[in-house]
């Protein structure tokens, strides 16, 4: 699994190549422009904004759609997807790097909390659309379209050196395992309910 490759090669072995190769490409792209953009993408990653949004998305669902079980989806990925991030921060216990290009970020490095709830978030739309939305451009322009909200997010944290690259890669990693997981748990409970 990537995940635990990331983990060996990166934290066991202390092998800084790949971070330091990343930011190394990175760097000649650096410019006020890019990092105004990246601030936003980095927000709209953060709990300032996904809190919110899973909250209203929960309350759209119940109370608009009145589909409970939809909501109670919502809720338990996002609820339990920052929980698992959390204890992965604790358990690898990696700082964050020395060196921020604007404001330095509080907490832990790996993995990236960010990516990881990015692509829980963002990744049941992507399951969503595939599995409701029937007109095939539509289909694919939604996944494109929040596919780059999940990989901007990513490179954000990156670029403004909050995060080292192999951080976010983990939580990409990390967040597809879990959000994968939860469906197939979720729907299997579903299953189960209705028979």
């Amino acid at each position: 699994m990537a995940f635990f490759t990331l983990v060996k090669v990166i934290l066991i072995d202390e092998n800084k190549v790949f971070d330091q190769e990343i930011y190394a490409l990175i760097e000649p792209h650096t410019n006020d422009t890019t990092s105004r953009i990246m601030v936003i993408a980095s927000w709209i990653g953060g709990t300032q904004f996904m809190l919110p949004a899973n909250m209203l998305l929960i309350c759209y669902f119940l109370f608009v759609r009145k589909n409970r079980w939809q909501s109670i989806k919502f809720g338990v990925i996002a609820l339990s997807s920052v929980c698992m991030m959390h204890l992965l921060k604790l358990l690898f216990n990696r700082p964050r790097p020395l060196i921020p290009l604007l404001e330095p970020a509080h907490g832990l490095s790996f993995p990236s909390g960010h990516a990881m709830t990015s692509i829980t978030f963002f990744g049941l739309f992507i399951y969503l659309t595939a599995s409701h939305v029937k007109n095939v451009f539509l289909r694919v322009f939604l996944i494109v379209l929040l596919l780059s909200f999940i990989l901007t997010i990513g490179y954000s944290r990156v670029y403004l050196r909050v995060h080292y690259p192999s951080d976010v890669l983990a939580g990409y990693c990390m967040g597809t395992v879990w959000l994968i997981f939860c469906l197939w748990t979720l729907k299997k409970f579903e299953r189960k309910e209705r028979t």
